[in-house]
């Protein structure tokens, strides 16, 4: 295994990676994705997922962990378009064990308590040693597929609530995940003693991670405590607020919060070249 690169190196390595997918030289002709409605077998039951992938050949594979409004059409096309850029990528119903995609119905309301209730008794048992569990499993999934290059290292990326368990996946499989990202994440930092920043001693991943504006306001020391771990582990980690940017501004389905639109094309379309960026440059 190659030896950890220097934040410096990381810069240097993402703008010259930068380069190549904004002009697309070096990149490979992938074919059209295809999208597979699959279920992974886990110690906790059958998970329904989404498997998207190039019609033909063998690709690197990205775990999507979808935000609290679960598996649905739009975290299937974000699927799309990550194996339209050379990828075989599982989406995994975040809620398997309690009900089938998209676990949430339409028209829900945070402000509802009865459908807060309801998201909470799904999450409930969603526990870090859950996720990591899921996680092996979806890992094996992968690598059994003939569509997935399992000599490249693994990806992953997670959203809301998906965006803590893309660091319980890479610290459940080291050698196998080579770089995750996190957008608009909620709880990467807590003052629990399973609190997912705490794991990243054991990563052997790199890493980007994308805070909205409004959370890092509710928790502005929580980029200082994710710098300092991904620091002690000597593991490379770009850590960004993006300001004016609202908690979900990566989805295009978010809601309109107080008469203001949550998703921000612009931002992103930032945060997907950063995702794009540090995978091609972390070789996944």
């Amino acid at each position: 295994m190659r030896e950890p690169i220097s934040r410096r190196q990381f810069t240097a390595l993402s703008v010259a990676a930068g380069v190549v997918a904004a002009t697309g030289a070096g990149a490979a002709t992938v074919p059209s994705p295809t999208v597979e409605e699959v279920e992974v077998r886990t110690p906790s039951g059958r998970c329904d997922a989404a498997f998207v992938h190039p019609l033909s050949g063998r690709w690197p594979a990205v775990i999507l962990f979808p935000d609290a409004f679960g598996l649905r059409p739009t975290m299937r096309d974000m699927a799309r378009r990550l194996a339209g850029d050379g990828y075989s990528v599982l989406v995994p119903n975040p809620f398997y064990r309690s009900t089938r995609a998209p676990g949430i119905p339409p028209g829900f309301d945070f402000q509802n308590p009865e459908d807060r209730k309801r998201l909470a008794e799904l999450r409930a048992p969603l526990t870090g040693a859950a996720v990591m569990q899921d996680a092996t499993a979806y890992i094996e999934f992968l690598d059994a597929q003939p569509n997935v290059n399992a000599t490249a290292r693994m990806g992953v990326v997670g959203y809301c609530m998906g965006g803590p368990m893309t660091l319980q996946a890479a610290a459940a499989a080291p050698a196998r995940i080579g770089a995750g990202a996190s957008f608009h994440g909620g709880g990467l930092v807590t003052d629990a003693a399973d609190s997912p920043h705490r794991l990243i001693a054991r990563l052997r991943a790199q890493y980007y991670i994308g805070i909205a504006a409004n959370d890092d306001e509710r928790q502005p020391e929580a980029k200082h405590e994710l710098r300092r771990a991904f620091d002690a582990a000597h593991l490379p980690a770009r850590i960004e607020v993006y300001a004016g940017c609202l908690h979900g501004w990566c989805v295009k389905d978010m809601p309109v919060s107080n008469g203001q639109p949550i998703y921000n094309e612009a931002q992103a379309e930032r945060a997907w070249h950063e995702l794009l960026t540090l995978y091609r440059h972390a070789v996944v």
